[in-house]
C-alpha cells in the first residue's frame, strides 16, 4: 500500500509532527506509513483522511 500523505502534508504546510499530533500517533508512525513500512488501522486511516478533508481512497492507494 502506498499513500499520498507526503503530498497532502506539503499542500497543507503540515509537518510529520503536526499530522501525528492531530491523529494521535507518534511522528515515527507517520514516517513509517509514508515509507510504506506500516499499514495503518482503518481508524487511523480514517483520521488521516479526515484531517485532509479526503476519503480514505483519496489518501491511500491499495495495490494487489
Amino acid at each position: 500500500m502506498s499513500s499520498r500523505i507526503h503530498i497532502l502534508r506539503a499542500e497543507h504546510k503540515m509537518t510529520q509532527k503536526d499530522l501525528a499530533d492531530k491523529v494521535g500517533v507518534s511522528r515515527q508512525t507517520i514516517i513509517s506509513i509514508e515509507k510504506g513500512n506500516y499499514t495503518p488501522s482503518l481508524l487511523l486511516a480514517y483520521r488521516i483522511a479526515k484531517t485532509f478533508g479526503k476519503t480514505i481512497e483519496e489518501v491511500f492507494i491499495f495495490e494487489d
